[in-house]
């Protein structure tokens, strides 16, 4: 299959080079040239297969023509071994919990799958790629651990000093071996802009081989589709035994329409989905759900995509003033802003929204959200309608943000274990300037 600019002024690649390059000549993201729908077969089957079975399936929809099949299931297989649980919060909400991975992240999913992939691809070249990410937290961590030890790959990681949270600043600043962490005085988007000049920058791409691990990269935010469909298989389970077995086969029995809350930063997980919809995944809309960086609410609203700086929120992973992914969602509806709106609504919420359905999701079920999710769990809980079941995406596990999430429920929130060893580790970080010209300088001496 061939990967388009979402730019449309360079010539289409293929995979190999759109996951190695990270982005096109013309600063474009790359979109596969068709989205391929899977059979009514797969769908009917579905509810009985497991999470690897499920992942594999879609994996071959996007990547079955350039990957051979033996070597993309041992990429997704050893990806995708960790649980994905839906859990019910309250009545018809429930709780996609991707935190049960390596570093307790809905990224560990993508980050995994690229690190496999680029490996497969880069294997026997004689110099190293260089993988640039930008990360707003949880990013790095799994980037940075999923591509730790990968031989012929080195990881700049590039993080905003002072604005991720002391656990996820540990996970990929205590690594060593082939993962350097860059400590940037300024803001997320001072990061994405950072590593976006260094891929157009001939100097640098002459010195070193370059590409990124964040979700402008296809072998980032296409794998995100497995856990959509994965979602639907089991809340189709849990419906059935509710209902005693007696649903035929088929997801598309159910007897609710399904919404689907993406807690929203750089919108590349709210792609995938929408990707998994195309493909024939039968959810009926999307919520995007912002903290007070409301950039794509605001489009939503008006029509008008209006960038700005971000804004410091208590769900940091949102703090995305810039989305890049737009530009594909832009792709996906060849720009139409009424198609948008008739597949995807928004909300938005401050720290003290956040806050408060955090405090009160504890105190009346029991469930506790980490920030991001709270944004989600809160959307669907406005926004659902008559007949309608919702799930959202808990992006991470809430001892991530530990001293926040103890400040509002005022009781301690135990780290698992995973968690504990990363704080033992000593942090190894280089200061670094938003200017480019000084990230620059420092690239040329690697």
């Amino acid at each position: 299959m061939k990967y388009y600019s979402t730019n449309h002024q360079t010539p289409d690649v293929t995979l190999q080079d759109a996951v190695v390059k990270g982005l096109a000549a013309d600063k474009g993201l790359f979109m596969p040239e068709r989205i391929n729908a899977l059979p009514a077969s797969f769908f009917d089957n579905m509810s009985t297969m497991s999470l690897q079975e499920v992942a594999y399936a879609v994996a071959q929809a996007f990547f079955g023509e350039d990957i051979p099949a033996d070597k993309l299931k041992q990429i997704v297989y050893d990806t995708m071994n960790f649980d994905i649980p839906l859990v019910k919060v309250s009545d018809n909400i429930y709780s996609l919990e991707l935190f049960h991975g390596p570093t307790l992240a809905f990224k560990d999913v993508g980050a995994r799958f690229m690190a496999r992939m680029l490996g497969h691809f880069v294997t026997g070249q004689r110099s190293t790629v260089n993988v640039l990410v930008a990360t707003s937290g949880d990013t790095g961590s799994a980037v940075a651990n999923g591509f730790l030890g990968v031989e012929g790959i080195h990881v700049y990681v590039l993080y905003p000093k002072g604005k991720v949270s002391l656990i996820q600043e540990k996970q990929f600043t205590t690594l060593g071996k082939n993962i350097t962490a860059l400590e940037v005085d300024g803001t997320f988007d001072d990061c994405q802009r950072l590593v976006k000049t260094a891929f157009m920058d001939a100097e640098l791409n002459a010195h070193m081989q370059l590409t990124s691990a964040n979700s402008i990269n296809v072998a980032r935010f296409l794998p995100q589709a497995f856990y959509y469909f994965w979602a639907v298989a089991q809340l189709y389970n849990i419906v059935k035994e509710t209902a005693g077995n007696s649903l035929q086969s088929s997801i598309f029995n159910l007897p609710s329409s399904i919404v689907c809350c993406v807690p929203s930063g750089n919108f590349g997980n709210i792609t995938a989905g929408l990707f998994g919809k195309r493909m024939g995944l039968p959810i009926k809309r999307f919520i995007a759900a912002n903290n007070r960086n409301d950039i794509f609410y605001n489009y939503l609203q008006t029509g008008q995509y209006n960038p700005r700086p971000s804004i410091t929120t208590i769900a940091n992973a949102m703090d995305v003033g810039d989305p890049s992914n737009f530009a594909r969602v832009l792709a996906l509806y060849d720009g139409s802003h009424s198609a948008i709106c008739q597949d995807i609504s928004g909300a938005t919420y401050t720290n003290d929204e956040i806050a408060d359905e955090i405090r009160r999701v504890y105190e009346t079920t029991g469930y506790l959200l980490d920030p991001h999710g709270a944004c989600g769990y809160r959307a669907l809980r406005e926004g659902l309608q008559p007949g309608e079941t919702g799930f959202f995406i808990e992006t991470a596990h809430p001892a991530k943000f530990k001293d926040t999430v103890e400040g509002i429920i005022g009781q301690p929130v135990a780290i698992p274990q995973r968690l504990q060893e990363f704080m033992k580790g000593t942090k190894q970080s280089i200061d670094m300037t938003s200017r480019f010209e000084d990230f620059k300088a420092y690239l040329l001496t690697q």
